[in-house]
């Protein structure tokens, strides 16, 4: 691959970028390099929303807007890609600028005092109002804003402010004209780029990424940098050298088989992977909506979640329980292995010397099988888990004939509860049983105290889901607050 600037389109023009650092954010770009001053800079770690601002990419023959952190994202991720910031909502008519009905319904609604969190609503609603041609129903709002917060207002204005913008005329946004920019931008060859004493490669397939990796184990991998940001923007390291993941489409693709089992690219958004995840096993719904937040999700890749070897990895637990495989490649070779076995300690993986994370394989679901996968955390939305949880158990005639259990935070890697599945498997399905196999649960870890929760607390939650599972199935008391029924 040939060095070449970074192209992405923006205000009407494609913007041609070089001699910047690789590890610039977008943020930074915005704010210091073109002094578009919208978009705020508060957490610098993809936490409080207000640096959202919305990307296009082209997916099939449709433009697919979505909202994520520019304070995180580092600036060549934007190659090939449409930027839209707040200053971009507002349509200039002949005289005086006119409010998109996003902003405009904003402030009808009163959903703005010191204005800082605002741009960053706008945004999140803005894409959430552009991909749905009707107005989307109350839950679905509140999720689009999971990744914004606000200390003036509270959040109903906010929440209040989208259905009050689909009732005013519509904007016409010109997609053709930036479906136009972006197959001009896929026109050009596979970004490399070099600034700073950094190199930033961007292959395209899954061959030029395998040759790249091969020819530079050392390189860091990066695919959505909502975890490799963070070392840069609040660690303040110094990354030389980038392999980015983002751009090779063939790691985007989910594929069910015609078993039922899903294959799901390590590249694919965490957004798409956990709507295929729900779409194939509704119990990955709670946990899908819970996981960070729309900005993050949209942004992080399932592969990226799985490869960190974080032992909080939300995803995890409930992968492991399912009893998914994963697709390592290195050059032409694949190896294929339990995810399981995967994590070798703390922050250490199998992962060998010029190899990639290429998939992962979840089976289909047997008769009779029984799954559910918790968080457990201080704050609703976009918190790391004291504790995840996942239970896979297989049910038959009344008797538990096989049990997988796998939990997040409660060891140095994410791990099965071997002891309590072995208890299980044989058992009948019955309040006994379980209370019988929480208290083997409630001793099977030797957590850490941590300042998210302390070991006895860690250990009692994970009995405490277990039991949550018998609630759940039996039905006689609701396992969530959710469930409960108003007085009247």
């Amino acid at each position: 691959m040939s060095e070449r600037p970074i192209h992405f389109y923006f205000r009407g023009t494609v913007q041609r970028i070089e001699g910047v650092s690789p590890t610039r954010t977008l943020l930074q770009y915005l704010r210091e390099d073109v002094h578009v001053t919208g978009t705020k800079e508060g957490c610098a770690e993809g936490d409080c929303g207000a640096c959202t601002v919305v990307l296009g990419e082209k997916v099939g023959d449709a433009l697919q807007l979505k909202a994520v952190n520019a304070c995180i994202q580092f600036l060549p991720t934007l190659d090939g890609k449409a930027l839209f910031t707040v200053e971009d909502l507002t349509r200039l008519g002949e005289r005086t600028a006119q409010l998109h009905p996003v902003q405009q319904a904003l402030l009808d609604t009163h959903a703005s005092q010191c204005g800082f969190c605002t741009p960053g609503f706008a945004m999140s609603l803005f894409a959430l109002y552009e991909n749905n041609p009707a107005c989307p129903d109350r839950a679905s709002i509140c999720h689009a804003l999971d990744g914004n917060l606000c200390r003036c207002t509270g959040y109903r204005p906010q929440v209040d402010a989208l259905p009050a913008a689909y009732a005013r005329p519509r904007p016409h946004l010109d997609r053709q004209a930036v479906l136009a920019a972006l197959d001009h931008l896929a026109s050009l060859p596979s970004l490399e780029y070099r600034a700073h004493g950094q190199r930033f490669t961007a292959p395209r397939t899954l061959a030029e990424l395998a040759t790249a990796r091969l020819a530079h184990p050392e390189a860091r991998l990066l695919a959505g940098a909502t975890d490799v940001g963070l070392w840069v923007t609040k660690q303040l390291w110094q990354l030389d050298a980038l392999i980015y993941l983002g751009a090779v489409a063939e790691l985007k693709i989910i594929t069910r088989d015609p078993a039922g089992g899903l294959v799901i690219g390590a590249g694919a958004s965490l957004t798409d992977a956990f709507a295929a995840l729900s779409a194939a096993e509704p119990a990955w719904t709670e946990l899908a909506w819970r996981f960070a937040s729309t900005p993050v999700r949209n942004a992080g890749t399932l592969g990226g979640n799985v490869a960190n070897g974080s032992p909080i990895g939300d995803s995890m637990p409930g992968l492991i329980a399912l009893g998914s495989h994963i697709v390592l490649q290195q050059g032409e070779r694949l190896r294929r292995l339990p995810l399981e076995d995967f994590y070798l300690a703390y922050q250490k993986t199998a992962l060998e010397a010029g190899e990639f994370l290429r998939a992962l394989e979840i089976p289909p679901t047997p008769p009779g099988r029984v799954f559910r996968t918790w968080k457990v955390s201080k704050r609703s939305d976009q918190d790391i888990s004291a504790v995840c949880g996942a239970f896979a158990l297989q049910l038959a005639d009344g008797v538990i004939h096989s049990a997988r259990i796998a939990f997040g935070g409660m060891a140095g890697t994410p791990l099965r509860a071997r002891a309590t599945e072995a208890f299980l498997t044989g058992r009948t399905w019955s309040r006994l049983s379980l209370e019988e196999a929480a208290r083997i649960l409630a001793n099977e870890f030797t957590p850490l105290d941590d300042l998210r929760a302390s070991a006895a607390y860690r250990r009692r939650v994970a009995a405490g889901l277990l039991m949550r599972l018998w609630l759940e199935q039996d039905g006689s008391a609701p396992a969530r607050l959710a469930d409960l029924e108003a007085l009247t």
